[in-house]
């Protein structure tokens, strides 16, 4: 089975046509998401922008500007709070180095590649510049603002399903308008969120924390600065062997437990098993590697067929097309 992903570098400081464009690309298929469990199970607008002006408030012209340019309808302003929406799982594996030779967050993201948008933003739609992979036209999958904090997402690994938003809403609020991980670990605690997640922050100051997000049970959270697929102990049996959950989080703390460990080594280790996957038939494929430098504000993405330096300061509009084969097909 081979699939076929074009990543896109966007540089739009404020909000505008090229947003749009990606909404007008993008929407058909988040559309049939939305409403893949019938229109009845979301929520109305009124509930959806209550509930961000409740727990993000600062976020509200964003979002509301960002429903100008998507046409002002309905059903996409209630798609666009990420309010409730349907249930989405994921892999990912991530860990920070941070000691006095090294400050870097490193993530492997892993879903279908056919449902990944592939868009690298760079904007400053409120008073810090972000750069983030995109999700869900606006949320974030990881990325990095101009204070140098960081952050990533992974599956938690339950069922669970409830009140709350989106993980990549929370994570582009956080980019948005915290400087520091003692910020963002407070904003994670506060903020609603509809299932279980892992998040990773980290700063140029070399703070890093994992919150452990779910609808159902106060934030955790901890100086622990690895995250894979689980919340303290395994609750979903199935996905955890599927996906490897505890080989990958074994791994990454044996690394950055190591004293011998340096960036390079850490990242190169996100390029092989166990933690760099092909089992792109069951969803739980690695699709990219990100790496971030909080300190000096640098985002690198990998492929094993490309890479892409970026920076605030360096930041080309470019296109990476990457090719991806599941196990099946790299057997025959």
């Amino acid at each position: 089975m081979n699939k076929q992903l074009e990543f896109r570098t966007v540089h739009e400081l404020d909000a505008g046509e090229k947003w749009r464009a990606l909404f007008d690309l993008h929407w058909p298929a988040y559309e049939r998401w939305y409403l893949s469990e019938t229109e009845r199970e979301r929520p109305g607008y009124l509930a959806c922008y209550n509930a961000l002006r409740k727990h993000m408030p600062e976020l509200v012209p964003t979002y509301e500007r960002l429903c100008e340019l998507a046409g002002g309808g309905d059903l996409a302003a209630r798609m666009l709070s990420l309010y409730r929406p349907p249930a989405y799982i994921t892999g990912c594996s991530q860990a920070v180095l941070a000691n006095g030779r090294a400050n870097v967050l490193v993530r492997n993201y892993d879903y279908p590649p056919e449902l990944c948008e592939g868009t690298i933003f760079y904007s400053r739609w409120n008073e810090r510049r972000v750069i983030a992979m995109s999700d869900c036209l606006w949320g974030v999958l990881d990325g990095i603002n101009d204070s140098g904090l960081s952050v990533s997402l992974a599956f938690g690994g339950r069922k669970v399903v409830g009140d709350g938003f989106g993980a990549p809403i929370i994570l582009r609020y956080i980019l948005e308008f915290c400087e520091s991980t003692p910020e963002a670990a407070k904003v994670l605690a506060r903020v609603p969120t509809h299932m279980a997640y892992n998040i990773t922050v980290a700063d140029a100051q070399g703070r890093y924390i994992t919150a452990m997000i779910a609808p159902d049970k106060p934030t955790s959270v901890k100086r622990v600065p690895v995250a894979t697929n689980h919340q303290k102990k395994i609750e979903w049996y199935a996905h955890a062997l599927a996906s490897e959950t505890l080989i990958r989080e074994r791994q990454l703390s044996i690394l950055v437990d190591d004293d011998a460990t340096t960036e390079e080594r850490l990242i190169s280790a996100f390029f092989s098993p166990p933690l760099y996957r092909v089992d792109y038939r069951r969803g739980l494929g690695t699709v990219y590697t990100a790496v971030y430098r909080p300190a000096q504000g640098e985002a690198e993405f990998h492929w094993p067929q490309a890479s892409l330096g970026l920076s605030f300061d360096c930041f080309p509009e470019t296109t990476v097309n990457i090719h991806y084969a599941s196990r099946a097909s790299q057997a025959g």
